[in-house]
């Protein structure tokens, strides 16, 4: 299967420069699949509807079981300078410090790579110049303040990924909380401000135990609001959370021409006991467990796919994991029945996902008619409801 196979135009005044002032205003595409083919072939009967967001409760049946990634994104971009390779550390902006650094660096954190909070994958801004042994610096606002921060260059990898070393701080998250910005995604043509630290964060999201975070939102979870989530579970609706912390794996771009050569990064996701219980039961029981996000779908599916592999049956372990799952059409999905997602690029992973539960002619029709109907699309943008 082709890469190319994924691609649609769409006008650049389509993509969501701005989050709504309303959290639930938002467009829901509504995906309808009558003859459903559980190994993601051609549907047959395709339809869709335009509705609002406001409409999901509604949509959704009594009896399924709403999943949601519960991840809390951080300020993961930070700006900095750069030194020279071997090259001893400076006192911050005294006069051989500003002869000392060099050009300005943008570093994205996107995985932590252990327990340790000092090291991290990350991804480097120019990342030709930067090597190994290369220190960072950041956060010194003027002339004779500290620096917050400082990292060294321990590997290098390709396409501006880099592993760190941060220089040990007892409060290191703080300090990244203080001086990071929120990293919105590229196709977002502006800076961050400080409403985003609060519109780019699912009203749902939690301060996880450990020091790993997310460097994107779950951005379908981004329409709900408590009036929402409070109307889904009067209808007697369960809602399940789980955790997978968004890095790489999500959003790096597909650079192969067949996709069965694509391979996605790990990323560390969580599902508490009582989320695989619920889950589970609901499978058994025969109810739709209806995912928020592709984010949630892939942990799902890669948690299933570890289980069916050590006991041959089709549920959900609770703990911790690693999901490298990569999921386009082909697949069989064993735990999700239904989907809510925002819309993604094209030639996306993210797209693919979507094609292999929704069928991709019926996907790539939806989306045609979706540009055609003036969508807002991506992270800020409208949503889409599969069934």
């Amino acid at each position: 299967m082709l890469v190319s196979e994924f691609q649609y135009d769409l006008p650049p005044e389509c993509i969501a420069q701005e989050p709504l002032a309303d959290r639930a205003g938002s467009r829901l595409l509504h995906l309808t699949r009558p003859n459903v083919d559980r190994v993601g072939g051609s549907w047959q009967g395709q339809n869709w509807h335009d509705r609002r967001f406001r409409e999901f409760p509604e949509l959704l049946r009594s009896d399924d079981l709403l999943v949601v990634n519960n991840t809390r994104v951080f300020p993961a971009r930070l700006y900095g300078h750069r030194s020279g390779e071997r090259a001893q550390r400076p006192s911050p902006y005294n006069s051989a410090a500003r002869e000392f650094l060099r050009g300005r660096v943008e570093v994205l954190l996107t995985r932590q790579v252990s327990d340790d909070p000092n090291e991290w994958e990350c991804l480097v801004r120019p990342g030709r110049k930067i090597g190994i042994g290369e220190k960072l610096y950041f956060g010194a606002a003027s002339e004779g303040d500290s620096f917050e921060l400082e990292a060294e260059v321990t590997e290098r990898g390709s396409f501006g990924e880099r592993r760190i070393r941060f220089v040990a701080v007892a409060d290191f998250l703080d300090r990244v909380e203080r001086i990071g910005h929120v990293p919105l995604p590229p196709y977002i043509d502006r800076d961050d401000r400080a409403v985003d630290r609060e519109r780019y964060q699912t009203v749902y999201a939690q301060t996880p135990r450990a020091g790993a975070r997310s460097v994107a939102a779950p951005t379908a979870g981004l329409h709900f609001t408590a009036e929402i989530l409070e109307g889904i579970r009067a209808r007697g609706i369960k809602i399940a959370e789980i955790t997978l912390h968004v890095g790489l794996g999500t959003f790096q771009p597909v650079r192969v021409e067949k996709v069965e050569d694509h391979k996605l990064h790990r990323e560390q996701y969580e599902i508490p006991a009582e989320a695989a219980d619920a889950i589970n039961r609901a499978k058994v029981e025969g109810r739709r467990v209806v995912a928020v996000g592709t984010t949630s779908v892939r942990t799902l599916e890669n948690a299933a796919g570890l289980t069916a592999e050590r006991t041959g049956g089709e549920r959900v372990e609770g703990g911790r994991g690693d999901a490298d799952a990569f999921i386009y059409p082909g697949y069989r999905f064993r735990i999700v029945d239904a989907l809510l997602t925002n819309f993604h690029l094209p030639e996306s992973s993210l797209l693919m996902l979507v094609c292999a539960l929704g069928g991709k002619e019926s996907v790539m029709a939806a989306y045609r008619h979706a540009v055609e109907a003036r969508y807002r699309f991506y992270s800020y943008g409208d949503c889409m409801f599969i069934e």
